[in-house]
C-alpha cells in the first residue's frame, strides 16, 4: 500500500514569501499546488496566521491583511486553533531554544501533527531534531 504523503504545516516565513512574490514564493506555490492536486493537508497554527496578518496590516493596510489571510484559506491552508497540548509542546520548545514564541507554534503544531513545516527560517535548524522539516530550498540553512 502506498505511503500516505506527509501534512504540510506553513510558517509565517514561507507564506510571507509567497504573499510577497520573494526568492522562494515559486516553490512554496508549486507546494499548494502539488497539496492540492495530491490531497495533502495544509495547515497553520492561529499564532502565524496572526504573525503574517499584524505584518501586513502594519506594512500595507488592515483590508489587504485580512485578503490575505482569506486568500489563504481559500487555497486550503487550514488555520488551527491552539489549545494546552499544543501550547505545552510550543512552550517546551520557546524554554529549551532561543527561537520566536510564534515559530515555536508552527513546530509545535508540525511535531503534534507529525507533519512537514514548510519553512525557510533559519530559526528553525534549532529543532531540526524535533521536527520534520522541509526547507525552502533558496534559503535552506548551512
Amino acid at each position: 500500500m502506498a505511503r500516505k504523503p506527509k501534512t504540510l504545516v506553513l510558517d509565517s516565513w514561507a507564506v510571507l514569501a509567497y504573499l510577497g512574490d520573494e526568492a522562494s514564493s515559486q516553490e512554496v506555490a508549486d507546494l499548494i499546488a502539488s497539496a492540492h492536486e495530491n490531497r495533502i493537508p495544509m495547515l497553520m497554527s492561529c499564532i502565524n496566521a496572526g504573525e503574517v496578518w499584524y505584518i501586513l496590516a502594519r506594512e500595507i493596510s488592515e483590508a489587504e491583511a485580512d485578503k490575505a489571510i482569506a486568500d489563504l484559506t481559500r487555497l486550503g491552508v487550514e488555520l488551527i486553533d491552539t489549545n494546552w497540548p499544543l501550547t505545552r509542546i510550543a512552550g517546551g520548545f520557546k524554554a529549551h531554544h532561543r527561537m520566536s514564541y510564534a515559530d515555536c507554534f508552527a513546530a509545535a503544531l508540525a511535531k503534534d501533527r507529525k507533519a512537514d513545516l514548510i519553512t525557510g527560517d533559519k530559526e528553525f535548524k534549532q529543532v531540526e531534531g524535533e521536527v520534520s522539516i522541509r526547507w525552502l530550498t533558496r534559503n535552506r540553512p548551512k
